[in-house]
């Protein structure tokens, strides 16, 4: 009987060990990790049983349009919206981020009842892989904010999703800022003087680092809370300290010092200091500086998105609240931007009076959903209320009243000849109308 068990034990064990090293590898959760929030929710939608056209799939629907379909915006980025009960949300950003950034994300809600918003990180694939994102992070339903230090030249995708049947206010910000302190104190004039990369010796050999003027003397501080792992003088360097922040698959290096005050060994904590700045090693004939790298197991990388400061606040938000969730239309040469920078060329001049849903202010803009589903940014002072109607018309015949401007929409109820309705908007090929009963829906333009 032993010698069966330990021959099944065998027998299973290639597979055993496959799901274990899927469980660890996988860039989500991992089949033994726990599930997000977002992925609890979704897990319990799905257990209710799924029908065609119901609130529940439109969700999960909406779950997968905003990874494969994010917006794209440039950081920093805050916006405040509002998460109608009537109808599944989401919205998914994409923006670009450096090497050795920090990203903040956090989301404020504003709701007179409590209801929850999920806020995941990701990372798309290359446009050449038709694959789901990566998971990176998610932040909790309470919390609602994240932290996340980038590694790679790359974008990302930050999702926010309510759950269904409840509405309220969030304000969703997400910037990017270094994720280590400066190497040289605040209260000190220093300057950065030479970047990574930059020919050196007649370009036989390149920068690995960035350059700090400072005066001699000068505080050289820690970058973070960690251990120095070597103190010595080189050729090149002169003194130099090197340091293992905690947590990090990295190593800074501070050199040209004129003393080193730590010692190998020490743990020290972000601003202690470390050294006094100098020109010791091949930088005696040049004014006192410091020279900061960071090396890898791979060699060096710039370190300029690990300390530059460049923080800037994001747009204050300057557009009426009042109209989100309302229908609105465009007035002549409204540009409709596919993100919010207006000094390129990526938007298209809406037609006028095209009917539009603002979901969310940012800065001038409206984020913005138009009658086909694409979402964009116009800014406020182009769009206008549908309240005072376009037209009075009298339907001469029979006319099908269509839930979107679309011959295979829904048909909601049929206009009889002689009934008088009111033109609100446009879109392309259809008119947008209501009705005496107060009914809105799209009607054909070449009908009337």
């Amino acid at each position: 009987m032993q010698n069966k068990t330990r021959f099944t034990f065998f027998l299973y064990l290639p597979f055993l060990l496959f799901i274990l090293f899927y469980a660890c590898s996988s860039h989500g959760p991992g089949l033994f990790s726990k599930k997000t929030p977002h992925e609890q929710y979704e897990k319990k939608i799905k257990n209710t049983g799924i029908k065609e056209n119901s609130p529940e799939k439109a969700w999960l629907k909406a779950a997968a349009i905003t990874l494969s379909n994010p917006l794209d915006i440039s950081l920093p980025y805050c916006e405040t919206g509002y998460f109608a009960d009537d109808r599944a949300n989401g919205i998914g950003f994409r923006f670009p981020a450096k090497p050795g950034q920090q990203l903040h994300i956090s989301l404020q809600k504003k709701s007179s009842e409590n209801f929850a918003i999920y806020v995941d990180l990701w990372q798309p694939y290359p446009s050449s892989e038709n694959k789901t994102p990566a998971f990176l992070a998610a932040a909790d339903t309470v919390k609602l904010s994240l932290e996340y230090p980038v590694i790679e030249d790359t974008n990302f995708i930050v999702r926010i999703q309510p759950e269904l049947f409840k509405n309220g206010e969030y304000t969703l910000t997400i910037t990017a800022g270094p994720s280590l302190a400066f190497p040289i104190p605040q209260n000190v004039k220093s300057t950065i003087i030479s970047l990574f990369g930059t020919g050196r010796d007649n370009g036989e050999r390149k920068h690995e680092g960035i350059d700090i003027l400072a005066l001699k003397h000068s505080y050289a501080v820690a970058c973070a809370n960690g251990i120095i792992t070597r103190v010595n003088e080189n050729a090149l360097g002169g003194k130099v300290i090197f340091m293992k922040p905690e947590n990090a698959s990295y190593s800074l290096y501070y050199a040209h010092l004129d003393s080193q005050i730590a010692k190998e060994g020490q743990r020290v904590k972000s601003g202690d200091i470390l050294g006094l700045t100098g020109n010791t090693g091949n930088a005696k004939f040049t004014v006192s500086h410091l020279h900061f790298g960071i090396y890898t197991n791979s060699g060096a990388i710039d370190p300029l998105y690990f300390v530059k400061n460049d923080y800037k606040e994001p747009a204050k938000l300057s557009v009426p609240l009042a109209n989100l969730n309302t229908w609105m239309r465009s007035i002549k040469n409204a540009k409709f931007y596919f993100d919010q920078i207006t000094t390129g060329t990526n938007f298209i001049v809406l037609e006028e009076n095209t009917l539009l849903r603002p979901e969310a202010g940012t800065g001038i803009f409206y984020r913005v959903i138009l009658s086909d589903g694409k979402k964009g940014f116009v800014i406020n002072t182009f769009l206008s209320s549908v309240v005072k109607p376009l037209k009075h018309l009298t339907i001469k015949k029979s006319l099908n009243l269509l839930s979107s401007p679309d011959l295979s929409g829904v048909q909601k109820k049929v206009l009889a000849p002689g009934e008088k309705i009111n033109l609100l908007a446009i879109f392309k090929d259809f008119y947008f109308i209501i009705d005496k009963e107060n009914t809105e829906g799209w009607i054909p333009k070449n009908e009337l």
